[in-house]
């Protein structure tokens, strides 16, 4: 008859590798052996003494991966930094961009709005599924095959450690602050003067618009400099980021929408052209896009920056 040891031993070595079984079949059923003795001994009947035994050395399955030294979770220690940050930069960088790409081939495909909803939601959950599927199932064979982080770049070193920010902020946080409204406010007057006879970009926003961008800029560079004075970002500061962005997007998208950015007497530039379109298709996005990067940088800087937690330089640090 099959004793509940008998049970419990050929369930653990259904896991073992065939040339170890019969060496952990004799170790594992001697262990158990002298466990029920000592408890028999102790005043347990034999059937109790058995069961405490079993539950003691608990799930089968999981003490045969202990004898075999097979891992008992998908991604470990070692790799998981690594798989973490592999994870967040598809999620973060690369699945973005697959969505724009496809999303404006099916704008020039067939520019219905459900249509080009419904791509972006396929693409968002078939493209993601596929990253996060192929990029665990990596790290998990690599984890099989005794692969760490070791192996793969070589020894640590101190040249692996990340870069941090200054607690203090630098010339090289202003000069970037400062140039590109600067850079803006230049380009948005020379084109209407100098680059060709007629200008890029509707000369009627002359009225209101286009001096209400310079002044908002004129803001934005007070802002860096601010910030350069300040030294760290603070929610304050996070909070006039986040209104300077909205005043200068939401204005510059409300004029493409409409169609209104650049001169319909430009040459390629009439009115209800495709070239215009796509165009101001571009300028919508960039700016966009640009915004909503730029005010969730600046409010996690922010808060990184309260907690007094150091913000990571981007490019640095290893694996």
């Amino acid at each position: 008859m099959t004793t509940l040891i008998d049970r419990y031993v050929t369930t653990a070595l259904r896991r073992i590798p065939e040339g170890q079984r019969a060496d952990i079949d004799r170790e594992l059923r001697a262990s158990i052996e002298d466990a029920v003795e000592a408890r028999v001994d102790a005043g347990a009947t034999h059937d109790a003494a058995v069961e405490s035994t079993l539950l003691e050395l608990g799930d089968p399955d999981r003490l045969a991966d202990r004898y075999s030294d097979r891992p008992q979770h998908l991604i470990g220690p070692e790799l998981y930094p690594a798989w973490r940050r592999m994870m967040t930069m598809l999620f973060t960088v690369v699945l973005p961009i697959v969505v724009i790409v496809t999303t404006v081939i099916q704008l020039i495909d067939d520019p219905a709005i459900g249509k080009v909803i419904g791509g972006m939601v396929t693409t968002i959950i078939s493209v993601g599924t596929h990253m996060g599927f192929w990029t665990t199932g990596t790290f998990a064979l690599l984890e099989r095959v005794g692969l760490d982080q070791r192996a793969l770049r070589g020894p640590w070193t101190p040249a692996d450690l990340p870069e941090y920010e200054p607690t203090r902020l630098g010339r090289s946080q202003l000069v970037p602050n400062v140039a590109w409204p600067v850079l803006l406010i230049a380009g948005l007057v020379l084109q209407q003067f100098t680059f060709t006879d007629v200008p890029v970009l509707d000369p009627a926003n002359w009225s209101f618009w286009w001096p209400y961008l310079i002044v908002v800029l004129g803001f934005e560079i007070a802002w860096a400099i601010w910030v350069y004075r300040t030294g760290v970002y603070t929610r304050a500061i996070a909070a006039a980021n986040a209104v300077l962005a909205l005043l200068v997007a939401a204005p510059v998208v409300w004029l493409a929408v409409g169609g209104h950015v650049f001169n319909p007497a430009f040459p390629g530039l009439a009115p209800g052209g495709e070239p215009l379109y796509w165009a101001s298709l571009a300028v919508m996005a960039t700016f966009a896009i640009t915004a909503l990067w730029d005010i969730v940088e600046i409010a996690v800087r922010a808060e990184r920056s309260r907690r007094g937690l150091p913000v990571q330089v981007p490019g640095t640090g290893g694996l």
